[in-house]
């Protein structure tokens, strides 16, 4: 049991930071998405849709991780940029306050893990109405996201198997680990997970007997926020679900170490990418040609663009990046929005208050 000091510093650390007193600006570049659905995850959707997109287009659905919103990780990310440039539709479920005071996904909540309730089934709903209202290619939608984002693209992944060809979990968790905030807590360290019964959790979660979609796992070996082992348990949980051994290839190009996974028909069903020294946030780089997006808290240089390569890893964009593209950059609006003040001291108040305040700070208890 983790001492009361270690589990407030834990809960912490789920509120990420502010920029320079100030939250991360927003890309600008998004729209309401209007009469999805029923709702019932009482989530909001925004989308940026490419001028004259063309039929069949792609679909890439991205979720923000705590304290962000969907503009802010797209201003960090490029993934609005980037559709402009090789033509496919984004779409931004966004997370409201009154569902967590965080703005974290609920991926530890029963309610919120299930086919056919909560925040999954108006995530659905959503790709839903992407789908009818601009012709996108239902074989071809996609999901990423980063921590708690991450965390619901497994669920995701794990909920709607059939409505997804393929996702990326950067500094996330495997599907079913957790069920409410003790655990969640638990597992977000490393510790407690169950690691016979991964796969297991996964082909529970619906009917679908396959094929499976393609899974990338993206995690760096400083992360203290969400421990490495969570990467390495998503990979162990797909590995399980798609029936894959041994590696078929390992490179190492820098600080990343890329490893691939084939079926038996040699096609490429799962990757993991580990990134010495990266933190808890998303790998982007802001220079080269595979430049995309904006630095910033959890949007971490890394000399790498994870937007970039996810997307090429689903054949939305070249494989190589064209040597003179310019730098997917999303534009950010000339004022921010005012940071939250901070709580008071933990010294005035009791240990139950403290705790209680941690918990209410990281999105895990009603205000």
């Amino acid at each position: 049991m983790p001492s009361i000091s270690t589990t407030i510093d834990r809960l912490k650390r789920m509120k990420l930071p502010l920029a320079n007193g100030h939250a991360l600006p927003g890309s600008g570049r998004l729209t309401h998405l209007d009469d999805f659905g029923s709702n019932p995850g009482n989530l909001t959707g925004l989308v940026h849709v490419p001028d004259a997109l063309p039929a069949r287009s792609p679909l890439v659905v991205v979720l923000h991780g705590c304290t962000q919103n969907a503009a802010s990780y797209d201003s960090g990310s490029g993934w609005s940029a980037l559709a402009d440039e090789f033509g496919f539709a984004v779409l931004f479920p966004e997370q409201q306050r009154t569902n967590n005071a965080s703005l974290c996904f609920n991926w530890f909540t029963p309610e919120d893990t299930r086919r056919g309730g909560g925040e999954p089934q108006s995530i659905r709903q959503m790709v839903a109405a992407m789908v009818e209202r601009h012709d996108i290619d239902p074989q071809r939608v996609f999901v990423t996201g980063l921590s708690a984002g991450g965390a619901m693209t497994s669920v995701m992944l794990a909920t709607y198997p059939d409505v997804f060809a393929g996702g990326a979990i950067i500094a996330g968790l495997p599907y079913g680990v957790a069920s409410g905030v003790p655990q969640a807590l638990e597992r977000m360290r490393g510790h407690g997970h169950d690691e016979a019964a991964l796969g297991k959790q996964v082909r529970r979660a619906s009917s679908h007997k396959g094929p499976w979609p393609t899974v990338a796992v993206w995690h760096g070996t400083a992360d203290s926020t969400v421990d490495q082992l969570n990467g390495a348990l998503s990979v162990a949980q797909w590995a399980d679900v798609h029936g894959v051994g041994d590696p078929a290839s390992e490179t190492r190009d820098g600080s990343e170490t890329h490893r691939t996974w084939a079926n038996a028909k040699g096609k490429v069903v799962l990757e993991e990418h580990v990134i010495d020294g990266l933190g808890h946030g998303t790998p982007i780089a802001a220079a080269g040609p595979e430049a995309s997006g904006t630095p910033g808290p959890y949007m971490l240089e890394a000399g790498i663009s994870s937007t970039y390569r996810i997307a090429a890893s689903w054949g939305i964009v070249p494989a190589t990046a064209p040597a003179r593209r310019k730098p997917a950059l999303a534009a950010r609006p000339a004022r921010p929005e005012p940071a939250v003040a901070a709580p008071l001291a933990a010294r005035q108040r009791g240990p139950a208050a403290v705790i209680n305040e941690a918990l209410r700070s990281a999105g895990l208890m009603p205000r």
